[in-house]
């Protein structure tokens, strides 16, 4: 039944596309076009508001700030709005098509209030759900590990998203794993998002301009995951003057410097962050010479305008960990370097007052090392992905406000599996890279994002992806006993084996009143590169895999519907969410597994089911001296594989059934500030050994079925309080103090488990389990400046 229904959907949204199109080319009318900037610096603002107050008609800007809306001919009164800037209104004669470009100024009062970059309707009015876009302001106020602010712990507050575990960036939305997350910036996917094995996430907050989170149905132009999607874009820099700002934090200083490259023609941003870790610690370990730890990260952007309708943009980011290991006496080194490399250059370009496009090449490369050094012995072992990557997104404005999307995209894969080389005195172990698998990937899309009546909005579209793996790449046939018996090669290029499908993505909003609206949304997900893991979080040792030969790509249908309620003439937002999550293709280890770099991983892979469901209750207040939000989720998320647990379902490790979060912020003056966090959740699910017995004279341990127990409950209050000095004449020097306190009453929330035993077959077997906790009560302080 579930599989006729996809199929009618599938032909529904499809024949809706067609149906829809010829609608926008019945009649022209008067465009009203241009760009919405802040006024200040240039910067180009993402959703700001166009509403054309007699006509009723509202527009909303894309991604490099473009709007277009069309009215009939006459004078409008045009009123844009921007949260956390003050309204602007013009006047304006539409008997033709007419340019205006916005600048907005920012307002002080509003941007200490800001939670969302949209207008103040937006949650009732968009189709859009379980999307939440959040400002760098309103995340630098809240209390944060060590003094650093983290775009993805402040997106583990938020309803539907679970943390991997102790201070960890890691998160889980809706009952999927961590690969199902797609992280862009500026549009090149970051496969690593964290450093210090995930403490911090690899985003340095003076870079960034804003964040949104799609745990919903993501609209058709995102695509290759299956649960959520994270969009992160960098600042553009400040095209009138330049600035500088950072901070120095107890264990990492940042600094970033931004100015016009040519005066409104042009600009850049530069952005550095680096810890001491390494430094603060070499008292205490001056026995252990080249031992330590540290990470830094840089972000650079550059854009410049060629002409009236073409802009360019260069972008990257560069992160690296690093951990070195020296014994007292010298006979063993380790050497542990990780991270990710991204570079991105865009084309924008303006055909015409309806028709923008955006071009972009993308570079991406994550890789993780290991070597490890003992006398005339070494060894390392390597793994990584490469990515190749070139887009084109096109934006139409119809005459009847028809917002068409339509793009393609291509990316080249390199996988690198955990591979192992060394040398012991003069001879070597250097594998030929059997392993190594490549694979093209592409997708296509068009969409269309339109009102035909003020009470009801629907965004449909269709996407289209298609993964082929490719050679060189060596087949082999196994026997029962896992050995080989035959072989097939594919030469370089070859197509070993091709996946694709169709995924159909419908929004849809129903305005109950001017206050509260209802929205559904179905989308189909396809997933065709996969983190398998044994672990509960993203690790650098975790491997990146494709769809091959015996591995399918995972697939998934997800629906959701909500309730939408604007108080408080929209100062408080409030909603509630139920989805439900069918998932094919779950992957996992099999039962033992244990790596073996000589065997290609997937032959140890076993593949089964998932189902997420659940409900999320948000209250959100946004405005006033006091805001915040209450963020509470009821989830189940259960597994199945025929090879693990005799083929009976259990709860997926990222089940969690209750979770909680509590954040608020109030603004006593000009001065003080003073935020705070609450979380709860239930704890994860495990597995434990439930028995120990004696096979001659060797212990063994009886295991419990897969995740039967579950870890103590979660739960932390972190306050923080920021103090800005205020002078009586104006001055170019800004700084403000940040004292935050991280686990305020010292709840030993454990980090992992562990079981010991002792005793004999004779005395008999003593059975303990510690938790581990690696996180009590941590002060914090920061200075922060701007010049």
């Amino acid at each position: 039944m579930k599989t006729i229904l996809n199929i009618i959907y599938t032909r529904y949204f499809a024949l809706l596309l067609v149906v829809l199109m010829p609608v926008s080319l019945l009649a022209q009318k008067t465009s009203l076009s241009g760009y919405i900037r802040d006024a200040a610096t240039g910067e180009s603002l993402i959703a700001a508001t166009v509403h054309i107050k007699e006509a009723d008609q509202s527009a909303v800007s894309n991604n490099y700030g473009f709007y277009s809306v069309s009215v009939p001919q006459g004078k409008y009164t045009v009123i844009f709005s921007y949260v956390g800037y003050s309204q602007k209104e013009i006047t304006i004669d539409l008997s033709k098509n007419q340019s205006f470009n916005a600048e907005m100024v920012s307002s002080t009062e509003m941007k200490e209030v800001k939670v969302t970059s949209a207008r103040k309707d937006e949650n009732v009015k968009n189709t859009e759900m379980g999307t939440i876009t959040l400002s760098m302001a309103r995340i630098k106020e809240l209390p944060v590990l060590f003094g650093e602010v983290d775009i993805l712990k402040t997106l583990q507050l938020l309803p539907g998203v679970q943390s991997a575990g102790e201070g960890n960036s890691g998160f889980y939305v809706r009952g999927g794993g961590p690969d199902q997350n797609l992280v862009l910036l500026d549009d090149a996917v970051v496969y690593n998002t964290g450093h210090l094995f995930g403490f911090f996430s690899v985003f340095n907050s003076d870079a960034i301009k804003d964040v949104t989170l799609i745990k919903g149905g993501p609209a058709a132009n995102y695509g290759g995951r299956l649960s959520s999607v994270v969009d992160v874009y960098m600042k553009e820099g400040n095209m009138k003057e330049y600035h500088a700002e950072g901070g120095i934090g107890l264990i990492a200083s940042r600094l970033s410097l931004q100015g016009p490259i040519k005066k409104d023609k042009g600009s850049f941003i530069v952005s550095g962050r680096r810890t001491y870790i390494d430094v603060l610690a070499k008292p205490f370990t001056d026995k252990l010479k080249n031992t330590g730890y540290y990470f830094y990260d840089a972000n650079m952007k550059a854009n410049y305008k060629l002409g009236k309708h073409d802009r360019i943009y260069l972008s990257g980011y560069m992160g690296v960990d690093k951990f070195k290991f020296q014994s007292p006496n010298g006979n063993f080194k380790a050497d542990i370097p990780w991270g990710n490399q991204t570079a991105t250059f865009r084309w924008n370009h303006q055909f015409n007052d309806k028709l923008f496009v955006n071009t972009a090449l993308v570079y991406n490369d994550y890789n993780f090392a290991s070597n490890f050094n003992q006398n005339t012995f070494s060894v390392k072992l390597a793994s990584g992905i490469k990515d190749y990557n070139a887009k084109s997104d096109f934006d139409y404005y119809t005459s009847y406000n028809h917002h068409f999307k339509a793009g393609v995209a291509y990316t080249h894969h390199t996988f690198i599996p955990n591979q192992i080389s060394g040398q012991v005195d003069t001879i070597k172990l250097d594998p030929n890279n059997a392993f190594t698998k490549y694979a093209h990937e592409t997708g296509a899309y068009i969409l269309d994002d339109f009102e035909p009546t003020k009470w009801w909005k629907i965004n449909v579209g269709l996407r289209y992806s298609w993964f082929g793996q490719t050679g060189p790449y060596m087949a082999y046939t196994y026997d029962a006993n896992g050995k080989a018996t035959d072989s097939t090669k594919y030469g370089s290029g070859n197509i070993v084996k091709a996946y694709g499908g169709w995924e159909p993505r419908f929004n849809m909003r129903f305005e109950l009143n001017d206050n509260s609206s209802i929205k559904t949304s179905i989308a189909k997900t396809y997933q065709y590169i996969h983190l398998v893991s044994n672990n509960g979080s993203t690790l650098p040792t975790d491997v990146w895999a494709p769809s091959t030969l015996l591995v399918n790509p995972q697939k998934a249908w997800q629906y959701s519907a909500g309730y939408f309620h604007n108080f408080l003439d929209n100062k408080l937002e409030t909603s509630v969410e139920v989805y439900y999550k069918d998932m094919k293709n779950q992957i996992q280890y099999k039962d033992g597994y244990t790596p073996n770099s000589l065997e290609d991983p997937e032959r140890s892979y076993v593949f089964g089911t998932g189902t997420a469901y659940g409900a999320e209750f948000f209250i959100n207040k946004t405005q006033g001296k006091f805001t915040g939000w209450i963020g509470y989720t009821l989830a189940w998320t259960y597994e199945k594989f025929p090879g693990l647990n005799n083929g009976e379902s259990f709860p997926n490790k990222y089940d969690r059934r209750h979770d909680i979060s509590v954040v608020g912020s109030y603004k006593f003056n000009k001065k003080w500030n003073v935020s705070s966090v609450f979380v709860y959740g239930s704890g994860n699910a495990i597995t434990l050994p439930t028995a120990y017995y004696f096979v001659n004279g060797s212990l063994r341990e009886y295991f419990s079925k897969v995740n039967a127990f579950r870890l103590p409950s979660y739960h932390r209050l972190d306050i923080s309080a920021t103090y800005t000095p205020q002078h009586s004449k104006p001055h170019r020097w800004e700084g403000s103090w940040t004292f935050s306190v991280y686990n305020v009453y010292d709840h030993h929330n454990p980090y992992f488990l562990y079981v010991d035993n002792q005793g004999t077959a004779s005395t008999g077997i003593k059975v303990t389990v510690y938790e581990v906790y690696i996180l009590p009560i941590l002060p914090s302080i920061t200075y922060n400046f701007k010049f």
